[in-house]
């Protein structure tokens, strides 16, 4: 990869992550209610679901995933009734705040946040729009070799960690601040209602 395109498709990248979607929501939403458990688990499902993207992609795959709607359909509602799952979790959730004990528990769920987390991106049109019609815009796929894949692999995984572990910090930070059962309540209803919101929106479109 040239330099001029690194620089061009790193915040091209970075900024289309990092703006508002249904997986940012889902993941401050999460974290939230439940702290930091889990979180890493959650975050590379999310990053899994942007590299099989960006694959289907580069191996020229797109136009089979827009065509065959069935297929990305079956998995778009997937993605949707595992963020109503966890809104109805996060609903029921004792109003309690966090321990520093709780973190350690991330492993009991690791797996289901990560393939919640990875249907949720699969039925992702934000992630879906960026990868088929937003990047062949910034990097060219007839410039697209194996080494230029890799590259772009890893600046995904990099970036994508970097931006969504963040809105764990600030999310699982303004969470602590919280003391009182009722705000925590108040906290895990409002959570509960933007999942549940989410899930709406990503099965909608």
């Amino acid at each position: 990869m040239t330099l001029s395109t690194f620089l061009l498709f790193v915040p091209v990248y970075a900024l289309a992550a990092a703006s508002p979607g249904p997986a940012v929501a889902a993941i401050v939403a999460r974290t939230l209610a439940m702290g930091s458990r889990g979180a890493l688990a959650f975050t590379m499902g999310l990053v899994a679901g942007d590299l099989v993207w960006f694959s289907a992609a580069t191996l020229g795959l797109g136009l089979l995933a827009q065509t065959y709607q069935p297929l990305f359909t079956a998995v778009k509602y997937a993605g949707a009734l595992y963020l109503i799952y966890v809104a109805i979790s996060i609903w029921r959730m004792p109003a309690r705040p966090l321990t520093e004990a709780e973190p350690a528990a991330a492993g009991k769920s690791g797996f289901r946040a990560f393939l919640g987390a990875f249907l949720l991106t699969l039925g992702n049109p934000k992630t879906m729009v960026f990868f088929l019609s937003i990047m062949p815009l910034v990097v060219s796929p007839e410039q697209i070799t194996l080494v230029t894949a890799l590259e772009i692999a890893a600046i995904i995984v990099v970036v994508l960690t970097a931006i969504f572990m963040g809105y764990v910090v600030l999310a699982a930070r303004a969470r602590r601040l919280l003391r009182s059962t009722e705000a925590i309540r108040r906290i895990n209803r409002t959570t509960a209602g933007i999942m549940a919101g989410t899930a709406v929106v990503v099965a909608a479109r």
